[in-house]
């Protein structure tokens, strides 16, 4: 009798772990890009040469700053990456996609203290949303200057936001996801900066919005890739010449086309991990019918729009 009893439960043991994971399969967690244009947006502010124009003509061309949305559908929990002066209309974005009604809004991930990565948190103020006890997760620099300085240390101080402190390679778990911060170099004024990696259950995904050339960076690129099902990279420019009188070797960013060089021999699948997202306003990867998109994606590679939904 006892061997039977046994023998039971060993099987309801199984049958709740294939059902798990077979619920877990159907409903894994995503991202969902909620912006994908250089800190200031597109069109950007004071630019009516040609290539803007089309953007303030037509609000539908609009782009926002780079933001990500994070989705646990088992876990009922909703994330994002960045708050951007878009944070408005990107948290009403990731609302439609996952209501509060059936999600919790549980926190915020900060790359670093440039103005389209951290500003939107304003709107968590008591002249805006009341927010209260929102988790902000940033490095301790970054940390410091939002309690050190207004009107970010209003927010603290109000408990609208409540900072949560994050280490280099020290890792976040949030239900089905782990979340992973790394330093990149890059300008570092106000603030250190980082990239994500994002664990989920099946895939997983680097988000680096800011970096220095890649040269720069103590992990290749090539063995980044390799590590991960997705990789949303830094691809403010897209050449030399971009700016017409400035010097872009003094610009932290790498050129997408030498992104693509870098990544050259690997193989097209490998390539076709790879997102360009954090586009300038003169990156004419902004436009998907340009010559330089069309180029782009032939090698392989893709290009972020807002509402792509990349399952982990």
């Amino acid at each position: 009798m006892k061997n039977i009893n046994k023998f039971i439960l060993i099987i309801i043991s199984i049958i709740s772990v294939v059902c798990h994971t077979s619920f877990a399969d159907e409903n894994p967690p995503y991202i969902y890009v909620l912006g994908v244009a250089q800190d200031a947006g597109y069109p950007q502010t004071a630019c009516y040469q040609e290539h803007c124009m089309s953007g303030w003509e037509n609000p539908l061309l609009r782009r926002g700053a780079v933001s990500l949305g994070l989705i646990s559908p088992n876990d009922k929990k909703k994330y994002m990456f960045e708050a951007t002066p878009n944070f408005p209309e990107q948290l009403y974005q990731l609302e439609k996609e996952a209501p509060s009604s059936q999600y919790t809004f549980d926190g915020i991930f900060l790359t670093h203290a440039h103005i389209g990565h951290y500003t939107g948190l304003m709107f968590l103020g008591h002249e805006s949303a009341g927010a209260s006890d929102i988790p902000v997760y940033a490095m301790p620099r970054m940390r410091r200057y939002l309690e050190k300085n207004g009107p970010w240390q209003q927010l603290v101080k109000y408990q609208n936001i409540v900072l949560k402190t994050l280490q280099h390679q020290s890792s976040v778990l949030l239900g089905q996801v782990k979340i992973t911060p790394f330093l990149v170099p890059h300008r570092d004024e106000y603030s250190e900066t980082v990239g994500f990696r994002i664990d989920g259950p099946n895939k997983s995904a680097l988000f680096i919005p800011d970096i220095n050339k890649w040269s720069q960076w103590e992990t290749k690129l090539v063995d980044a890739i390799k590590s991960v099902d997705y990789a949303l990279i830094d691809a403010a420019f897209y050449a030399d010449g971009e700016l017409p009188g400035r010097d872009m070797s003094k610009i932290p960013h790498p050129f997408v086309v030498e992104t693509m060089q870098v990544l050259n021999n690997i193989p097209k699948t490998e390539k076709n991990k790879v997102w360009f997202i954090h586009m300038n306003h003169t990156n004419p990867l902004l436009q998907l019918n340009s010559n330089e998109s069309k180029f782009v994606q032939s090698q392989g590679f893709n290009i972020a729009i807002e509402g792509i939904k990349l399952n982990l």
